[in-house]
């Protein structure tokens, strides 16, 4: 997808604070019960396919639901969307809310799907 000049600015701007980690480590995080992860794209990408035991929380409600999905803001979250821009955006507006374990995985389920992360249809 090409992305217009003005979005990739504010999502470079959100990345400019936003820890990002790859796959491998997310998986390992995830393994351990280290963090959560948060698939903050739209409903009908979610349904299509996301990572194995992630929730969905979409951009669009995460700044309204994260404090009842996770109220302890000291938990580590790792967001993903398609490519990892979203994904940088809401992580930002959480750090913004007081989280201060958020990361955003870089590549999103792209990156996820092509390192061979386990997934789950529907739901």
């Amino acid at each position: 997808m090409k992305h217009s000049p003005e979005f990739l600015k504010i999502v470079d701007d959100a990345k400019s604070r936003v820890r990002e980690v790859g796959v491998d480590e997310a998986r390992r995080k995830l393994e351990g019960g280290k963090a959560k992860l948060i698939d903050v794209r739209e409903d009908n990408e979610w349904q299509a396919g996301h990572a194995r035991g992630a929730q969905h929380l979409g951009k669009g409600v995460i700044e309204r639901d994260i404090e009842q999905s996770v109220p302890d803001k000291k938990t580590e979250l790792i967001l993903y969307c398609g490519g990892g821009f979203r994904s940088a955006l809401a992580a930002d507006n959480l750090q913004k809310m007081g989280y201060t374990n958020v990361a955003s995985m870089a590549g999103g389920w792209r990156a996820w799907q092509a390192a061979g992360g386990p997934v789950e249809n529907g739901k």
